[in-house]
């Protein structure tokens, strides 16, 4: 046996992982999150080139948690959102929409590169005396009893707890490895991103044109400088990616516009296949399935992450309350209730943004008169608007005392 034992397992040391880790940690479990890379290498600029809009639900988690301060420094606030409708190389339809942070209060979100938000989670838990990060390393498989789980390590070492978490991805081992099946499919769309610098400022605006091919987001971040999350064709995708400097700044700029003056795009170009997945349980004996594990959705809402914070806060207090009724953490009747949280949520969810995504990613002539009366109808009634604004913060629902920034 490796060590000594752990009240709970976590494979997966990514933004979700190590934000449960923390949140476990804080309410007195000793965790160990076993993560094939290591910190430096998650760390990486190259390594992943996306941003986050982080709700202002998850905010309020970070700040529970004691990490907004470390945060807030690399964190853009989002002041307003235009979602508009255009045909490429044309001027957005007049029916937008418009979210503006002044009806609710506060900013309507945050857009934080992941690197940063990886970097302040490993910083934060290398002070976590109850945290074991251990890196270069795999679960390879668990073996469940009446009264735990063992974890067989890639170096043949072992683990013990009450309960494991796969937090591992979309290709969770642990899911698969515990017959868990998922309803998915593949999107013939790519996501290309990259970042650009423009000469104007964008005051906080972030923009989402609806095109034939899929949406084309422009996230503010620091400075005067943005995050395009570029959604393509598969069959057109590799062929912008391809293009040399000045051809991929004229397509840029095609799609962008020039409210924001002369856009140049820097650094690396990312692209990333889109899919849909979705658990058909999130739960076994001595098992919960978190974030990606769980769910996979489109980013047309930009809903990824704070998706799987939900499940973070929903875990953390679901796990907490029965360890301090004295229950053990690992049944399937603790479990559940998890499970019964963020299930329907996460198929709510899933649902719509598929529904969306096939909605508005075509030009035909009489859906897009639809849909943009849709978006000037929503942008008119204030009641809807506000009710959309809060439901894009998570604020709707039964939320965990982590996202209203309780403890847990």
């Amino acid at each position: 046996m490796r060590g000594t034992d752990s009240d709970v397992v976590i494979a997966g040391g990514g933004m979700v992982g190590l934000t449960l880790a923390h949140a476990l940690a804080q309410g007195g479990l000793d965790v160990a999150v076993v993560e094939p890379m290591t910190p430096a290498a998650m760390k990486d600029a190259k390594f992943d080139g996306r941003v986050s809009a982080l709700a202002f639900t998850s905010m309020r988690m970070f700040r529970a948690l004691g990490l907004w301060d470390r945060l807030a420094g690399a964190a853009q606030p989002v002041n307003d959102i235009v979602v508009s409708d255009a045909q490429l190389g044309k001027a957005p339809s007049p029916l937008s929409l418009h979210f503006d942070h002044r009806e609710i209060g506060e900013p309507l979100g945050y857009i934080v590169e992941n690197r940063h938000i990886r970097s302040v989670l490993l910083e934060a838990l290398a002070e976590q005396p109850r945290v074991r990060l251990m890196t270069g390393l795999l679960i390879r498989e668990t073996k469940t009893d009446a009264d735990g789980v063992t974890a067989t390590l890639s170096d043949n070492g072992h683990l013990r707890a009450a309960l494991c978490v796969g937090a591992e991805g979309r290709d969770s081992p642990l899911r698969e490895s515990h017959g868990i099946a998922s309803v998915a499919w593949d999107y013939p769309q790519t996501a290309i991103v990259t970042t650009v610098a423009h000469a104007r400022a964008h005051n906080g605006v972030a923009y989402e044109h609806f095109l034939p091919s899929g949406p084309f987001a422009i996230l503010p971040m620091l400075g005067n400088r943005s995050s395009l999350v570029w959604t393509e064709r598969n069959r057109d995708a590799d062929k912008m990616l391809a293009l040399d400097e000045a051809e991929f700044a004229n397509e840029i700029r095609l799609r962008f516009g020039a409210h924001l003056g002369e856009v140049t795009p820097e650094g690396p170009r990312w692209s990333y296949p889109l899919k849909f997945h979705l658990a058909r349980a999130y739960v076994a004996p001595r098992l919960a399935l978190a974030g990606d594990a769980a769910h996979g959705i489109h980013p047309i809402a930009g809903q990824g992450l704070n998706l799987g914070l939900k499940d973070v806060a929903a875990m953390a207090e679901t796990v907490l309350d029965a360890r301090r009724l004295g229950l053990d953490i690992g049944t399937l009747d603790v479990l559940r209730r998890y499970e019964r949280w963020r299930r329907f949520d996460s198929f709510a969810l899933a649902a719509a943004t598929d529904i969306i995504n096939r909605l508005f990613s075509n030009d035909i002539a009489p859906l897009r008169l639809a849909r943009d009366l849709g978006l000037g109808a929503v942008d008119r009634i204030a009641p809807l608007r506000r009710f959309f604004m809060r439901h894009a913060g998570g604020d709707i629902g039964r939320l965990p005392r982590l996202l209203k920034g309780e403890a847990a």
